[in-house]
């Protein structure tokens, strides 16, 4: 009897123990519960244009401290959907990021609203040697003969972010790719000056940086710009010379006279004397 008391005290603590456990376990579930949400996200890396399918989703529990905008919550939102932006592996998927509804994929289902697809043919040189890839933005540049039919090279169009280049949308690579045609997301408006200036001229891409937003306004270039010291010899007119000025007469100065030679005048002759002799004396008279 006395061994049956102290074995039942300690199964009863045992019982106690894992009713304590069970509502502990269940208590933080609901917390948990309470403090996350569920959010569809990817299961590997996705490229834009991807119509999405089961096998490329999971189910993820997501702290509602970092909270998120528009996230989808389940699978039906998400499959059967376009992407038109990339998406990594674990990223949750936003309704941002899905094209309309009824896109069908491809290359129209990554254009921003109201904005236009338009290719340009280009080459190792006009390409940025081929550094011109999906997601950079470029700046169109023209050479055409201006009103003086004198070729100017001028910047037509700013920030254009390139969409593909050949038939690839991949924004993973990074390693200059040499292809014959990059295509340029546009407006209207900058589509029919495209098509206009490789008509008229020859186009060229410039490479920009992604956190330029400055729209710089140029002259554009001419000859005159790349020789300006040739040019300002060539046009400044010549001054035709003058004649050397005939010299002045000088003012002769008159000569004074010289004075006459003074006259010499001769001597008076002495007056004739008369010599006496009185005995041994001799005089004069």
């Amino acid at each position: 009897m006395r061994n049956i008391r102290p074995l039942g005290a300690l199964l009863l603590a045992l019982v106690l123990g894992l009713a304590a456990a069970a509502y502990a376990a269940s208590w933080l579930q609901q917390q948990s519960a309470s403090n996350t949400l569920q959010v569809i996200v990817a299961q590997r890396d996705l490229q834009m244009g991807t119509r999405l399918q089961p096998d490329m989703l999971q189910t993820l529990a997501w702290p509602k401290a970092a909270a998120i905008q528009d996230p989808l919550t389940t699978l039906d939102q998400a499959v059967g959907r376009v992407i038109h932006m990339p998406v990594l592996r674990g990223e949750p998927l936003l309704q941002s990021k899905l094209a309309p509804i009824g896109e069908k994929g491809g290359l129209s289902s990554v254009l921003a609203p109201g904005q236009r697809a338009v290719t340009v043919k280009v080459n190792e040189i006009v390409g940025v040697a081929g550094f011109a890839l999906p997601g950079n933005f470029v700046d169109v540049m023209v050479n055409t003969p201006d009103s003086q039919n004198q070729p100017v090279s001028k910047i037509v169009i700013e920030r254009i972010q390139v969409l593909a280049v050949a038939q690839d949308v991949s924004t993973n690579e990074s390693k200059p790719r040499v292809v014959n045609a990059v295509t340029l997301q546009v407006s209207p408006q900058q589509a029919e000056q495209i098509d206009l200036a490789r008509s008229v001229g020859t186009l060229s891409l410039v490479l920009r940086s992604h956190s330029d937003n400055i729209s710089v306004q140029t002259a554009g270039a001419r000859k005159l710009d790349l020789l300006p010291q040739a040019a300002t010899v060539l046009v400044a007119p010549v001054a035709p010379k003058r004649p050397a000025p005939a010299p002045r007469p000088r003012a002769v100065q008159p000569v004074p006279p010289e004075p006459p030679a003074p006259i010499a005048v001769p001597p008076s002759p002495e007056p004739a004397r008369l010599e006496v002799i009185r005995g041994l004396s001799l005089s004069q008279e």
